[in-house]
């Protein structure tokens, strides 16, 4: 009798830990409203603490927000996009033979009429069961995934992150003997793509970048009224970390790099002046200028000074003087749920 195939879906499904296996092989997909990430990493451990090494990764803009908006729904374009791209992670979960994974979905999918349509195609042409995370863990799995670039000499931290089409912020209290403590949260509905599509992207006058500077500035103003940053802030208290696309850019503009590094981004620490002369810098340029630049391209030229904009509005608000940047985040922070569980 002829062996049954194994389907697309029993492909794209993590496998469960066994007894033969070697080592524990995980998975971390976020899927947002701009990009699909995949990160593939190997479970590890040391000295009693659990990571990871990663193995393989995948990332490919796919603007599955487009639109949205203006409309409330996801449109055929942009799901189709996604799925393409998602099938090729599935692909890639196969080929690792994954034991352990979680496919997480953000703020488009949180916000579109049609998603469960979508997620349902998701499923059906891809086999991966996708996860509409709340946007409290959102900011839980940044700030654990940006955990070791905290210093924990510091007592407290603002964590955020540009995503698509939402910014995730976090005030986060810091302790030698444990985790960091996450005090507060506030998910904006301002994001490098929801700003872009009302605002305009490609030919953006200094009038525009400034109201969208206010709208970010007071719109966060809600958790200085909680908590009193400031006054914290003032007393050297307080450290900042942003986690996004914008201030991985702004580091490499920062840095003159003729190609984008990891390496050399992650973990850099820019004073608040070095970051404004890199967005004035990118203020300046053309569209295509914007395009031309090795650590841009054409994808995300029309995107970036949103970016920008909500990095200036946050840096008005906390003057904390530097900060440190983070080329990890939330698929970071689930890879160590997954490795420690």
């Amino acid at each position: 009798m002829e062996k049954p195939q194994p389907t697309a879906a029993d492909r794209a499904q993590p496998r469960r830990p066994g007894a033969g296996d070697r080592a524990a092989t995980y998975a971390a997909l976020d899927l947002g409203t701009n990009n699909c990430r995949l990160l593939v990493a190997r479970g590890m451990s040391r000295a009693g603490a659990s990571g990871f090494t990663v193995i393989d990764a995948f990332s490919r803009i796919v603007r599955l927000g487009e639109g949205l908006a203006a409309s409330g729904a996801l449109c055929e374009a942009a799901m189709a996009r996604t799925i393409d791209a998602l099938k090729i992670c599935a692909g890639k979960v196969a080929a690792h033979r994954v034991t352990g994974a979680r496919y997480i979905a953000t703020e488009a999918c949180r916000r579109a009429v049609n998603c469960a349509d979508f997620m349902a195609r998701v499923q059906s042409e891809t086999g991966l069961d996708l996860e509409i995370i709340s946007t409290e863990e959102e900011a839980r799995l940044v700030v654990a995934g940006c955990a070791p670039l905290l210093d924990r000499c510091v007592p407290h931290a603002l964590v955020f992150d540009i995503g698509g089409g939402s910014t995730e912020l976090a005030w986060v209290r810091l302790r030698d003997d444990a985790e960091p403590e996450i005090l507060d949260s506030l998910s904006l509905p301002h994001g490098v793509v929801t700003l872009s599509d009302r605002y305009g992207g490609c030919e953006v006058s200094a009038a525009t970048y400034a109201a969208m500077i206010d709208e970010v500035h007071a719109a966060i103003g809600v958790i200085e009224g909680r908590h009193g940053i400031g006054r914290h802030i003032a007393a050297g208290a307080v450290q900042m970390l942003g986690s996004s696309g914008t201030v991985t850019t702004l580091a490499a503009v920062h840095l003159a790099l003729p190609h984008y590094s990891r390496r050399r981004v992650d973990g850099a620490m820019l004073s608040f002046d070095e970051l404004r002369c890199a967005s004035q810098l990118l203020a300046r340029q053309s569209h295509a200028e914007r395009a031309r630049h090795p650590c841009i391209g054409l994808e995300r030229a029309d995107l970036v000074l949103a970016g920008c904009a909500i990095l200036e509005a946050i840096c008005l608000l906390w003057p904390v003087g530097r900060l440190r940047v983070a080329d990890r985040g939330i698929r970071e922070g689930i890879l160590l749920g997954l490795v420690r569980h």
